[in-house]
């Protein structure tokens, strides 16, 4: 029997949901987490009627393996603040759906596989698509934020490196007052001197972590702990702090570069590419 329809639906379905995804995350910093757990779970229901259809076990054994190690790989690497917890979800589901490499008959689909899972070649693809819409996701606020146009020496000495790493420093961070505090917002170092703060940030349980001051503007600070920002439950408690007086109007926070995009360009080279890493060792060795 050929599956190459359902394979293409699989495809299709994965395709529209990252599409979805990028537009939440451009538009809103952050990605829905029921998105991601609608796609999973077709995912698995898909792979399960496969494996009911051909009497065997391996679409579905396949798809919640891929599953599983998918989600602990991306979850390690969103430890190391390389990405937000929507990106793990996102990653995670799309392993979920595709478990393993595509063979699109009819389509003339034959994407170069990897060693490693499908959804590893995803990952690995994003992550080098990414630095170009990093360069110009840069760009653009650079641009917006007429930096140049404020700063005209720093057009000048552009290729300083101290300036260049103010231009994207005053780029990447803005201050903003807390009322506009939103879940999955990057808090940067907030200085306080009152311990009830760090008492109230530990019975959170959330995304922001205190640490001990060196630098006198403050006994202690809280930020992020990664790149996912702030829950929902440590921006309601900054707020409420704010509103008591605990602490300032004000709050410095990173702007996150949206991932989604690159998760979803990864995704699509994959499907009709292939694994760049593969493609470019397998060429690097054609031509020594």
């Amino acid at each position: 029997m050929n599956f190459s329809a359902i394979f293409l639906i699989q495809i299709i379905i994965t395709l529209l949901f990252c599409i979805l995804a990028s537009i939440y995350d451009i538009r809103n910093n952050f990605v829905p987490s029921k998105l991601c757990y609608v796609l999973a779970l077709f995912g698995l229901l898909s792979n399960l009627i496969l494996s009911l259809i051909t009497s065997n076990v391996k679409f579905i054994l396949a798809s919640f393996i891929s599953m599983i190690i998918t989600y602990a790989i991306t979850y390690l690497l969103w430890k190391l603040k390389m990405w937000g917890g929507g990106d793990v979800r996102l990653f995670t589901a799309i392993a979920t759906v595709i478990p393993s490499g595509l063979n699109i008959d009819f389509l003339n689909i034959f994407p170069q596989l990897s060693i490693y899972p499908f959804s590893f070649s995803v990952v690995v693809n994003s992550i080098l698509v990414s630095f170009p819409f990093l360069v110009i996701f840069v760009g653009h606020l650079i641009i917006k934020n007429e930096i140049f146009k404020n700063h005209p020496f720093y057009l000048i000495t552009l290729l300083n490196v101290e300036n260049l790493r103010r231009i994207i420093h005053s780029t990447l961070n803005r201050t903003i007052p807390i009322k506009d505090l939103n879940e999955g917002d990057i808090v940067n170092d907030f200085y306080f001197e009152d311990k009830y703060i760090i008492e109230l940030i530990n019975d959170v349980d959330g995304n922001l972590e205190v640490f001990e001051s060196k630098k006198g503007e403050g006994k202690y600070y809280f930020k992020s702990i990664s790149a996912g920002g702030i829950t929902e439950k440590d921006m309601y408690l900054i707020k409420i702090m704010s509103a008591q007086g605990f602490i300032g109007k004000y709050i410095s926070i990173k702007i996150s570069y949206p991932f989604t995009p690159a998760i979803f360009a990864g995704l699509l080279i994959a499907i009709f590419y292939g694994d760049i890493m593969i493609l470019f060792t397998k060429n690097l060795v054609l031509v020594v």
